[in-house]
């Protein structure tokens, strides 16, 4: 029994893919720590709103009650190895048949004269007093409940990490609704500006219509552009609505409006941020770490269920003061104790234990392609980032030049147009492309600013203070 030894097993997966050096051949591959999150966000507003998410986001509160559930698999499994004792005060009857040894015996003990008085059995109920202590006591033979203590460690980690994962994206979601509110109040401002060229056109259309240089036709399509705006307007109020509300969930209470500043788009700078060395994934990813101690949790798991084959040695004993005369229930003559050691092995009828077998092993396989997968998915989000940054970096640049023509344009329209060298179709037309292209370039501040939050909490921040 000595020599017998559980072999470790080893998921018989193919090996963990290479992580490549770096995320693109433009990223930086130097190792950096990411910022903190007061260094990363300065906004004051921002940071206010992601410290009262911490307090009372409702994900958040019910991973913490995860993690005390974890904490409390640990204590458990803390007194796994160690002999229990438990007190035991017993008061009870007994009658035996008078056809049966104990009954016959017992009669019997009243005529013998090798016992005195007290020793006599009381007939034909016997009553039983005890007062004790009991212990059990499971040896540890193969290290069964040694793995079964490292699984419930591994499984508090992994609650821990699955809090700052959860703390990584309530980051996340937080900056970019919130930047999302500052760039829609600076869409808002776009439309009413444009809502007041319309509104010119559509007035002095209806002079030169007064004046025989035009038609209704003219006034109703000017007139339709400008109701199309004051739509358009309601719908990003809307959006603003439903951005703040999503906040205050965020934060854990009823919709309100999110007092900010305003701020002028082109203001509206993101943070920068560099990439670093792929593998430094692994030390700021919460969701890597989730995946590894999950891993390590299911090995352990995997350990116990093989050494459930094995045999188990209990050891129980018994020490207290027992009578069946209450008279003589603390006399020291009623001392009674017991002990017994005994190894119990599984022989016949294993279904169970190797059901848990077949089970473990397929939830440790699954547990390693996990982990495997958000190695992977790590790296292709970053990767994802990086061209996103670049690319709506370049794009910004290109609709800024675009947004500035188009403007001119509506100056230009609306001057040969009061010449008479234009029609309205083209004021119409100048005024509605360069209505698009500011939206357009709106949007691409948004995607800025997700791009930049995104590579943040995809490299790992957020969760560090």
């Amino acid at each position: 029994m000595g020599a017998c030894k559980i072999k470790q097993e080893i998921p018989q997966n193919r090996p963990l893919l290479a992580m490549p050096q770096k995320f693109t051949t433009k990223s930086d591959s130097s190792a950096i720590n990411l910022p903190t999150l007061k260094a990363f966000f300065s906004d004051s507003t921002l940071m206010a709103l992601i410290d009262t998410a911490f307090v009372n986001n409702f994900d958040l509160q019910m991973t913490l009650q995860k993690i005390e559930i974890a904490r409390a698999g640990v204590r458990f499994t803390k007194g796994l190895g160690k002999p229990d004792l438990a007190a035991n005060v017993t008061v009870g009857q007994r009658k035996f048949g008078n056809y049966t040894v104990d009954g016959v015996g017992n009669y019997d003990t009243q005529f013998s004269t090798n016992i005195n008085e007290k020793q006599q059995i009381p007939d034909p109920i016997i009553p039983d007093y005890y007062l004790g202590v009991q212990s059990s006591w499971e040896i540890d033979l193969w290290g069964k409940l040694k793995s079964q203590k490292t699984s419930a460690a591994a499984k508090l980690l992994a609650s821990k990490a699955g809090k700052n994962l959860v703390v990584s994206e309530l980051v996340a979601q937080i900056a970019s609704s919130y930047y999302e509110l500052l760039i829609l109040d600076n869409e808002l401002d776009f439309l009413e500006e444009n809502i007041i060229l319309q509104e010119r056109a559509v007035e002095i259309t209806r002079v030169l219509k007064q004046a025989g240089q035009a038609n209704q036709l003219g006034v109703d399509l000017l007139n339709a552009q400008l109701l199309s705006s004051k739509a358009l307007k309601i719908e990003v109020k809307q959006e603003i609505i439903e951005a703040e509300s999503k906040i205050n969930f965020l934060v854990g209470r009823y919709p309100q409006i999110i007092e900010r500043k305003k701020v002028a788009w082109a203001k509206v700078i993101p943070p920068k941020l560099t990439s670093g060395i792929p593998s430094r994934l692994l030390e700021n990813r919460p969701d890597i770490k989730q995946a590894e101690y999950e891993l390590l949790a299911t090995n352990a798991n995997l350990f116990t269920a093989k050494a459930a084959f094995y045999p188990s040695l209990n050891l129980t004993g018994g020490l207290g003061l027992q009578s069946f005369k209450a008279l003589l229930w603390l006399n020291p003559a009623s001392l009674a104790m017991n002990t017994f050691g005994g190894l119990t092995a599984p022989l016949a009828n294993r279904r169970q234990i190797i059901a848990d077998l077949m089970a473990s092993k397929a939830d440790q396989k699954m547990a390693y392609i996990n982990y495997q997968k958000t190695i992977v998915n790590s790296f292709t989000e970053v990767y994802n980032q990086l061209n996103v940054i670049q690319n709506t970096n370049e794009m910004y640049d290109l609709k800024v030049q675009e947004v500035g023509v188009l403007r001119l344009s509506i100056n230009n329209s609306a001057e040969l147009f009061r010449s008479g060298r234009a029609t309205y179709l083209e004021v119409i037309t100048a005024q509605k492309n360069a209505l698009q292209s500011q939206i357009e370039l709106i949007n691409l501040k948004k995607r800025q600013y997700n791009a930049v939050i995104g590579l943040y909490k995809s490299l790992g921040g957020g969760w560090r203070n």
